[in-house]
């Protein structure tokens, strides 16, 4: 039975530069899957701050001039992962969790009245690889997030990740309850759209002005003050 009013609130992380950094890896690894997908080096590279992989891929096809189609998209969703399972070492070496990213979601994991999972554009199975190189996975439920996979347009992952988690946890997720965190005006624009309250960490290249400006109900410079963001997000108003 789905119950409203249980005080539970949802809160759903974005990953690339709000908990880790790939630090150039990523980039390499995409370019080496669009080879397989494709067949041809990857010259041009489209915007992929705020887009889900399959819209990413998309618009690289179509600066190469290369055909949109569900061919290139099914080697592409293949090759990805198997890239990043692949360099998982290299991954861990060269990438990093950023400052505070652990010890908020360990202390947040530990909060029976929160449910912890992730909204990305990344594949799933990308977002699973990269949190689990960094031991991250255990802090958040993967099967009530929302990703790349599910849907091209990102605001709409929202919707996904609610219904997920409300089938799951009895609790009816909505804008009332539901927090998106993210590092990029994208990410406020998403949880703002899709039915959710945004929050901004000004980890990525957008400052806390600028995140509040894009209409985040908060925005921290980081993730280190654990105890202030704990206890913002356990008396959010739900």
């Amino acid at each position: 039975m789905i119950a409203s009013g249980s005080g539970r609130r949802l809160i759903l992380w974005d990953i690339d530069h709000t908990l880790i950094e790939t630090r150039g890896l990523g980039s390499e690894l995409y370019a080496n899957a669009f080879r397989t997908a494709t067949g041809s080096p990857m010259v041009h590279k489209a915007e992929v701050t705020g887009q889900t992989e399959p819209s990413i891929l998309t618009a690289t096809l179509r600066l190469h001039g290369i055909a949109e189609d569900e061919p290139h998209l099914s080697r592409y969703e293949a090759a990805l992962p198997a890239e990043y399972d692949r360099r998982r070492a290299d991954l861990a070496e060269r990438g990093r969790v950023l400052p505070g990213a652990q010890q908020i979601l360990a202390a947040l994991a530990g909060r029976p009245e929160l449910v912890q999972s992730v909204l990305t554009g990344n594949l799933r199975e990308v977002a699973r690889i990269k949190l689990e190189v960094f031991d991250l996975d255990r802090y958040v439920d993967l099967d009530a997030g929302a990703y790349g996979d599910d849907d091209t347009d990102r605001p709409k992952l929202v919707a996904v990740a609610q219904r997920r988690a409300s089938a799951k946890y009895g609790t009816v997720f909505d804008r009332d309850n539901t927090v998106v965190i993210g590092d990029s005006s994208h990410d406020i624009n998403t949880g703002l759209t899709g039915g959710a309250h945004a929050v901004g960490v000004a980890s990525g290249g957008e400052s806390v002005e600028q995140l509040l400006a894009a209409g985040a109900v908060t925005a921290w410079p980081d993730l280190t003050d654990t105890d202030a963001i704990e206890a913002f997000l356990l008396s959010f108003p739900v």
